[in-house]
C-alpha cells in the first residue's frame, strides 16, 4: 500500500502474464488473478512474500472444505482451507498450505478474502473510489496494473 492506495500486480491467463492494456482482455476469461500483500507472509527463516496468484475457484474448492475435520470443528477455519486450495503461488513459498494461510497477517488474509469475493462471486476486481483531493469517482482494477503508473 502505498499513499493509502493498494498496489496491484496485472492479471495472468493460463499459459502467462497478460498484456498490459485491458482493452486486450475482452472476450478473454480470466482463471487467475495476481496481487500483492499488503504487509507480506513472513516464512520461518523471516524472508517476507508478497506476490502471488490466485486462481478462480471451483465448485469442488468451496465443497471440499466442508468435510474436512478442521472447519467441521470450527466453521471460521473454512476461509483457511478455501483460500489454501486457490492461492497457487505466493513468493518462493514451494506449496501454499493451511499452514502458511494460519500464519499471515490477518490484514493479508482480509485482503486475500476480498480478492476471493470479487473474482468469485462479482466476477471482477474492480472498486468504486473517489479521490479525497477532488472528489472525483472513478474505477479502477485492483488486478490491473500498477495504480498511479501508466
Amino acid at each position: 500500500m502505498r499513499n493509502g492506495v493498494l498496489d496491484a500486480l496485472e492479471p495472468v491467463h493460463e499459459g502467462g502474464p497478460a498484456s498490459p492494456d485491458p482493452a486486450t482482455d475482452r472476450g478473454v476469461l480470466r482463471t487467475e488473478f495476481a496481487f500483492e500483500l499488503p504487509r507480506g507472509y513472513v516464512d520461518g527463516d523471516g524472508v517476507v512474500h508478497r506476490s502471488g496468484v490466485m486462481r478462480l475457484a471451483t465448485a469442488r474448492d468451496e465443497l471440499l472444505p466442508l468435510y474436512d475435520a478442521r472447519v467441521q470443528e470450527n466453521a471460521a477455519y473454512t476461509t483457511v482451507v478455501l483460500l489454501a486450495r486457490v492461492v497457487t503461488s505466493l513468493g518462493t513459498v514451494p506449496a501454499i498450505t493451511a499452514n502458511v494461510v494460519e500464519n499471515m497477517f490477518a490484514s493479508d488474509v482480509a485482503f486475500l478474502q476480498d480478492l476471493y469475493r470479487r473474482v468469485n462471486a462479482e466476477g471482477h476486481t474492480r472498486i468504486a473510489v473517489t479521490c479525497s483531493a477532488c472528489e472525483h469517482r472513478m474505477t479502477v482494477d485492483l488486478a490491473g496494473g500498477r495504480l498511479g503508473e501508466s
